[in-house]
This record gives C-alpha cells, structure tokens and sequence, in this order.
C-alpha cells in the first residue's frame, strides 16, 4: 500500500498535500483499494466551503457508496473535472491524476489534526489484523 511522506491523512482515509495557503485533497491508496472499482465520484462544487471532518465529496463503486470529508476546512478553488469522465483515476493514481479537490485553507493550525505518514501507517497497520 502506498503511503507517501510529504502528505497529512485523516482516519477516514483521505489525504492532503499541504502548498502554502492551499491544500490538494483526495483519497488514499488505502480507501480506494478498501472501496474496488469506483464508477462514480460527486465532488464538491468550486467555491464550497468544506469543513474538517465534515462531508465534501462522494465516491461509488462496485461494492459500495461512500463519503469523504475534508481533511482540512477551507474555500474549494479547484476540482478535478477528469474525474467526472475518468473516476477510475482514484483507483489507478490516488495520489496524482486522482485528486478530487484543491481548497484554500481556513486554519493551517487544523494540521495538527491529521496524521503522519508514519502515523497512518501504524493506524492502517492496526486495521489489517
């Protein structure tokens, strides 16, 4: 499973990539693999405010249909229209070509909220067993 170091997660399996005053948002590796094939994503509409740990997307798949929430609250400014007609982008590349969203960050203190890397690791580890 991939996990890269520069990003924060959240328990629910989404990611941020924290650039400055913006973040870019997604799913992880972990979700997408957990969820199968995705064959439908709602994603939130620019200019939303999303807030932590509040809904902001929506993902189908074969096996089920799932929420995603922010992992950090702030301003939509961009979404990822590829999705629209690729959702399987999310599956193939949750870190690059998969992102949903990239936001303007309300309160960068909200970090201290997510995990690590190496915290989601363990936390993901612990749900294996």
């Amino acid at each position: 499973m991939l996990i890269p170091d520069n990003l924060f997660y959240t328990k629910d399996h989404e990611w941020a990539k924290i650039e400055g005053d913006s973040a870019i948002i997604g799913i992880t590796d972990f979700a997408q693999s957990s969820l199968g094939d995705i064959t439908f994503i709602d994603l939130p509409k620019l200019g939303a405010k999303v807030k932590q740990s509040e809904w902001c997307a929506t993902v189908e798949s074969v096996k089920a249909a799932s929420d995603v929430y922010a992992p950090l609250s702030g301003e939509v400014t961009k979404t990822n229209t590829e999705l629209a007609n690729h959702p399987e982008l999310a599956n193939k590349s949750a870190y690059e070509s998969g992102w949903f969203a990239i936001i303007k960050i309300a309160d960068l203190a909200e970090k201290n909220k997510l995990m690590t890397s190496d915290q989601y690791k363990q936390f993901t580890q612990g749900l294996a067993k």
